[in-house]
């Protein structure tokens, strides 16, 4: 598997909630782990957007070519430094749907277009789903650092502090995202209130009680 350089991890999977000079475009990347249940070698890789095709999109493609074993579970793991777009979460939640031996967790470094309703509904399908995405923290970070990365070349930064920088920042992201889901609560609550409100009068609902 070709690795990340350091820079591309530094400045792809910076979380800060906006970008330092000199400006730069912060790409999608995905970097995916597939582990085997029976303990054989992880399959490690990273995917961008090509074309017209998503990373989300690619990474469906490339564990479907793989040729899985359907009798054996799987633990995927995936990071990705955007949370997937409306679009991409509904291709997500189709395709666990079909390969239900794979236990698919994703981690967003960055929330994409959060404050959108179109967008929210993409991060709250695949919450309610069997594919939960979660902000990446301290854990995550530090994995897809270790694992992700080639660590040949020293950095032109400090690791611990760099991977320090994005917890701290993740953990506003992270409340971020629980308002969303918060948001999904509040609106289920309220439309259950109002079906009762709406729904038929009966007798004892109708008679006039005086105080």
């Amino acid at each position: 598997m070709a690795l990340l350089t350091a820079k591309t991890f530094s400045l792809q999977f910076n979380n800060k909630r906006h970008v330092n000079k000199p400006y730069y475009p912060r790409k999608a990347l995905l970097c995916y782990q597939l582990t085997p249940q029976n303990g054989s070698t992880p399959t490690r890789g990273h995917l961008k957007n090509k074309k017209k095709h998503h990373a989300e999109i690619r990474f469906i493609n490339k564990i479907k070519s793989m040729g899985l074993d359907k009798t054996q579970c799987y633990q995927v793991t995936c990071y990705l430094t955007w949370s997937p777009c409306p679009s991409c979460a509904r291709e997500l939640v189709d395709f666990i749907k079909t390969y239900d031996h794979l236990n698919l967790r994703i981690f967003a470094s960055r929330l994409y277009y959060h404050w959108r309703p179109h967008y929210q509904e993409g991060l709250l399908l695949l919450c309610g789903s069997q594919v939960p995405v979660e902000v990446m923290g301290l854990p995550e970070f530090t994995d897809c650092w270790e694992n992700f990365v080639d660590h040949e070349e020293p950095p032109s930064f400090n690791p611990s502090e760099k991977l320090e920088e994005l917890d701290k920042n993740s953990r506003a992201i992270k409340r971020r995202l629980e308002r969303i889901k918060q948001s999904r609560s509040v609106d289920v609550l309220e439309n259950g209130l109002r079906s009762l409100q709406l729904g038929p009068v009966t007798p004892s609902s109708s008679t006039h009680n005086s105080r």
